[in-house]
């Protein structure tokens, strides 16, 4: 099997460009390399480039499972990592989900999910 090509610049900038907007500033964003299982089945696993960054104590990660195939997780720690629980073929969507998906994660952690308002958590 041929490996999976790198993260391009055009890629690189798509998720520069998610998380400036997200955050309001510049994110280090560090390229790596992740052994996982392209099949949840399969024993084997496969070498992907890795996009990884680090924002409010919680870490992200954006595999490039293949050509214009994404996948990704972010974790608060080994016993809370959470995923979109599926793949993406653009990669932009891909980031905003996980985004997304995080910052209600994140607002749930705080109560919000609950039915409080504002005032209430501003209260605890």
């Amino acid at each position: 099997m041929m490996g999976i090509s790198d993260f391009t610049a055009a890629d690189r900038w798509v998720v520069a460009t998610a998380l400036k907007e997200r955050y309001g500033k510049s994110v280090a964003v560090e390229p790596a390399d992740s052994e996982i299982r392209l099949d949840p089945a399969a024993s084997e696993v496969a070498v992907c480039p890795t996009l990884y960054w680090e924002q409010r104590g919680v870490e992200f990660v954006i595999f490039k499972i293949g050509a214009n195939r994404y996948r990704s997780q972010f974790f608060y720690s080994a016993l809370e990592q959470f995923g979109t629980g599926r793949d993406f073929d653009d990669l932009a969507e891909c980031v905003t989900t996980t985004l997304k998906l995080q910052a209600d994660h994140e607002k749930d952690r705080a109560g919000a999910g609950s039915g409080k308002t504002g005032a209430d958590l501003n209260e605890a």
